[in-house]
């Protein structure tokens, strides 16, 4: 650490790199905190976790005995041990006693992405509620037509605020707090949804993952969903970088160039007139193709041969979408992680192993900053794995029964995950030992002092 320290301040180090390089350092030093403990204050196994976006402060969790309860991470409650443990209580909790709180498990508790005066939890009862912070009132209640399995809100949108909900019904639906009212329906699934995720990259992309094994993306502004995701289609590795495609690209700009220059001095076939009174043929997105055409439209639908693949062999449990927008991460009851290029919409084959995934419920996945690790809850542990090479890192052993979700925290560093057990753990980068350093500091001192 210090020699990286020498080389960033000798400028031999970008920043960016060397901020990297400090953190990969704290999250592969990840180790189950000995000086911060959340005191749970559910019955029942924790079913959701999830740190407000905007502070990185509070920590919602929803669990199984139809509560939710929010934490202030960064400031305890009270310290044990002489002052070494911080103990974390909650700051308030909703659960069956509330006036109109839930009756059954709550599988989802998300926060609202702009700030912290509102958060929304779903649950076995078929409802999904948005509570106000302050009051811990519902401020709003959408009747659904089975269990909610998960929701999710999009942290890039600026014009909608929707919440997209995967219930045992085929049908997702897409809640509307500013109405407060269904949006719409997304049809296309043959079995309930499991997951929801919004993409990173575009507040207008929803992913969907159903037990039916397949993995959907929907523009909610259209019709049908666009993309099928199919695991007979793959393709070898991580992508080439942005500059190493963007140099391939240029070169092959060239040649296209070179050689449409080329044509223009052989005689040009007169151009055919189509209905819209132009040299040129009217776009084809949205439209149906033509009879025995081979072409197929832009969204598959469900009349699409693509309509039918499938991404695992059994229900898609998780979902997790890269910072950059560029991958996802997908876990499924076949026991099985794969990462897939949204670019291509292809199976990268980067082999993770086989993994002993709940294949029951949902679970929550998690990455860390750089997506260079993902976090997966395999039972009783929760498994680190490289996310380009497949190898398995760190496995973190605290929990006496299955893990059910994690969150990882980019601001302190930090892990935490929740299962059967009813516990919420943190998981801390290692701190360096500083009694050697105090006690050489002592003992100079004695050595010449009088």
């Amino acid at each position: 650490m210090w020699k990286d320290i020498g080389d960033r301040e000798m400028g031999k180090i970008r920043p960016n790199s060397f901020s990297n390089r400090i953190k990969s350092n704290r999250i592969s030093s990840l180790q189950l905190s000995n000086n911060k403990d959340i005191v749970s204050p559910h019955r029942g196994s924790i079913n959701s976790l999830q740190v407000d976006l905007t502070e990185g402060r509070y920590l919602l969790s929803g669990a199984s005995d139809a509560s939710a309860a929010v934490f202030d991470i960064q400031r305890a409650t009270n310290y044990e041990g002489d002052g070494l443990i911080a103990k974390h209580k909650c700051l308030f909790s909703v659960d069956k006693q509330h006036q109109k709180g839930h009756k059954y498990a709550i599988s989802s508790a998300i926060w609202y992405p702009v700030d912290t005066g509102l958060f929304v939890t779903g649950s076995y009862d078929h409802h999904i509620k948005v509570w106000d912070t302050n009051t811990t009132q519902v401020v709003m209640n959408f009747k659904m037509p089975g269990k909610v399995y998960r929701t999710a809100m999009s942290t890039l949108a600026t014009s909608h605020m929707l919440i997209a909900a995967g219930t045992e019904d085929v049908q997702v639906r897409l809640c509307d707090i500013s109405s407060g009212a269904f949006a719409h329906t997304l049809s296309g699934h043959r079995d309930g949804v499991m997951t929801v995720e919004w993409s990173t990259s575009s507040e207008w992309v929803l992913i969907t993952g159903g037990c039916d094994g397949a993995i959907r993306f929907w523009d909610i502004r259209r019709a049908g969903c666009f993309l099928v995701l199919d695991q007979s289609q793959s393709q070898l590795g991580q992508r080439p970088p942005v500059l190493a495609r963007s140099a391939a690209n240029k070169v092959s700009v060239s040649k296209s160039l070179s050689a449409g220059q080329n044509l223009l001095v052989k005689s040009r076939v007169p151009q055919k007139k189509y209905a819209n009174g132009h040299g040129m043929k009217q776009s084809t997105i949205g439209r149906m193709p033509s009879k025995g055409s081979a072409r197929q439209r832009l969204h598959p639908g469900m009349l699409s041969t693509q309509d039918r693949a499938t991404a695992h062999y059994g229900a898609v449990t998780g979902l997790k979408v890269t910072d950059d927008g560029m991958y996802l991460l997908s876990a499924g009851s076949d026991s099985r992680i794969k990462l897939w290029d949204l670019e291509s919409g292809y199976n990268t084959l980067v082999n993770f192993g086989k993994v002993r995934l709940q294949a029951s419920k949902a679970i929550q996945l998690a990455v860390s900053q750089d997506s260079a690790q993902v976090f997966v809850p395999c039972m009783a542990v929760v498994k680190a794995f490289d996310v380009w090479s497949g190898k398995m890192s760190l496995t973190f052993r605290g929990h006496y029964e299955s893990v059910n979700c994690c969150w990882f925290s980019s601001q302190d560093q930090e892990l935490y995950t929740g299962g059967n057990d009813r516990q919420i753990l943190v998981w801390s980068p290692s701190k360096p030992i500083t009694d050697d350093t105090n006690g050489r500091q002592a003992k100079d001192e004695d050595s010449w002092s009088d």
